[in-house]
């Protein structure tokens, strides 16, 4: 069995672009037993992605150079030497971008095809949707009526996030990039009050949706959203950070004066608590909660989710820019196999 890789060429400068990764077909190893061959059917793109394509110091390693780009899959059995995989079955796996791929079984996870379609275990039920619920009740703890402030709102981490608050009984500001996704905070995920930070006014309209100020700011965006949000938290405000994706693709320092100080000067006048997380070290103690709590609000219709599919591997750089520059609707994912 072979299969299509794409691969890291080289170290990307700014934006990635094609010649900074190489297409090939590799030779997959014989099953042994305990392994499954699997048929790889969606590739997840997430942000971090472009940190495993640095040597900058990062809470992973790097891709090493002609490697495998990493990423999370939803795949399908063709072939089995495992007892608990049988062929046909659906599973979870960290396959990369590849067609297939062989895998020990212990390392996925089998999925229900009738409780959930199975590309929602890399989006609302998967990562992203755990990155929001740990991220916001164990770290953010909203308390009813407090406002709770996210941006990239429309993305599957954001507004899960939005969703959440409403449920705990916040209120919820979603700040996006332009109308349509700000009219769809409004009328699909149910969020009290949308932003466009691509408008002109966009200080002034952060400051009439947050008139009681932000009692919660969940990060993932940074740059001059996070700027604008500062000038709003409330004192004992709680600041959960999971990304920063508008500096990912930056090539130098951002100009203008030294601001940290400042920023600190917030901090302590403020008595803000801030915390970066990586949502795997809440996953032994509460990814079965998660799983139990979501899989129930997706099914009850109180928590929504889009989805933003592209089709064909070779389609995998253009998604992944558009994905950092907030050009996707919805959970990313690139469609390799029926």
């Amino acid at each position: 069995m072979q299969t299509t890789q794409v691969r890291l060429a080289r170290r990307p400068h700014g934006e990635p672009v094609a010649d900074d990764f190489e297409t090939v077909t590799a030779d997959l190893p014989p099953l042994e037993d305990g392994q499954v061959l699997l048929r790889v059917r969606y590739l997840s793109l997430d942000p971090y992605m472009r940190g495993r394509m640095s040597e900058a110091e990062s809470y992973a390693d790097p891709v090493p150079l002609g490697g495998l780009m990493v990423g999370a899959t939803v795949c399908e059995v063709v072939e089995s030497r495992a007892e608990v995989r049988a062929v046909g079955d659906q599973v979870l796996s960290y396959s990369g971008w590849q067609t297939h791929a062989v895998a020990d079984a212990r390392y996925t996870r089998r999925l229900d095809p009738d409780a959930a379609p199975v590309s929602t275990a890399l989006g609302v039920l998967g990562m992203p949707g755990f990155t929001a619920y740990a991220g916001l009740l164990v770290l953010g703890r909203p308390q009813p009526g407090e406002t709770v402030v996210v941006a990239a709102a429309t993305g599957p981490v954001g507004s899960a996030v939005g969703q959440i608050a409403r449920i705990k009984g916040a209120r919820a500001v979603g700040i996006a990039g332009g109308p349509e996704k700000c009219r769809a905070l409004l009328e699909e995920f149910g969020f009290d009050a949308a932003v466009d930070h691509r408008a002109p006014d966009f200080r002034e309209r952060l400051a009439e949706a947050v008139p009681d100020g932000i009692d919660v700011y969940f990060e993932n965006v940074g740059g001059e959203v996070a700027t604008a949000v500062g000038r709003h938290l409330n004192r004992f405000a709680r600041i959960p950070v999971c990304g920063l994706v508008a500096g990912y693709n930056a090539t130098s320092a951002a100009q203008g004066p030294d601001r940290l100080d400042g920023f600190m000067r917030r901090v302590l006048t403020k008595s803000l608590t801030i915390r970066g997380f990586i949502q795997d070290e809440f996953e032994k103690e509460h990814f079965g909660a998660f799983l139990e709590d979501m899989s129930g609000w997706v099914r009850e219709g109180r928590v929504r989710y889009r989805e933003d599919v592209t089709d064909g591997l070779d389609n995998v750089v253009a998604a992944f820019n558009g994905m950092l520059a907030g050009r996707n609707f919805g959970k990313a994912l690139i469609k390799i196999a029926d």
